[in-house]
């Protein structure tokens, strides 16, 4: 028998884990409207899974699940993304800013480096930021936890190779 599907409890769970749904909106999505667009999307896959949520893991990893996976399956069906951000094609402005401003530059630039990463990398790097174990993590990627920590590795060193890339091309403006 199916448990009965609370609106309620829903609306309450989708609203604790809001911040964690624009995160993940955020590195998939390059301008507002396709955010929005992509949090409806998300919003109505766990809706429609949500009856068949057991609570045989936690319904944060339930949720990344079906989130990644919503994001992930719309990034396939789109033929071309326009108006990606990347580090060529944008001019940072290194003249006397203080340090807040020199911090939103950097996270500017983590950013447009981790857009040009492929959709299972971004979400490894999202996973990551929000300080999920590999367990975690491979039970949300389904991913096994060796081939987690060898896929870090080297998603940790391309960002490294991309933000150094985009530090040059700063100093050289």
């Amino acid at each position: 028998m199916q448990p009965i599907v609370s609106k309620e409890e829903f609306v309450r769970l989708i609203d604790q884990h809001r911040p964690l749904l624009y995160k993940l909106c955020n590195l998939y999505c390059p301008s507002r409207p396709d955010r929005e667009d992509l949090l409806q999307d998300i919003v109505i896959q766990l809706w429609k899974s949500y009856p068949n949520f057991r609570g045989e893991s936690k319904f944060s990893t339930w949720l990344y699940r079906i989130a990644l996976n919503t994001a992930i399956s719309g990034l396939r069906k789109q033929k071309k993304r326009t108006g990606a951000f990347t580090p060529e094609n944008q001019h940072w402005q290194q003249q006397d800013i203080d340090y807040r401003q020199e911090k939103e530059a950097q996270f500017k630039q983590l950013y447009s480096a981790i857009d040009l990463l492929t959709a299972i990398e971004r979400a490894l790097v999202m996973l990551y930021l929000e300080d999920k174990s590999y367990q975690e993590m491979e039970e949300i990627l389904g991913i096994n936890e060796n081939s987690l920590r060898v896929k870090m590795n080297r998603i940790k060193e391309k960002l490294r190779k991309l933000t150094k890339e985009a530090n040059h091309g700063i100093r050289e403006s």
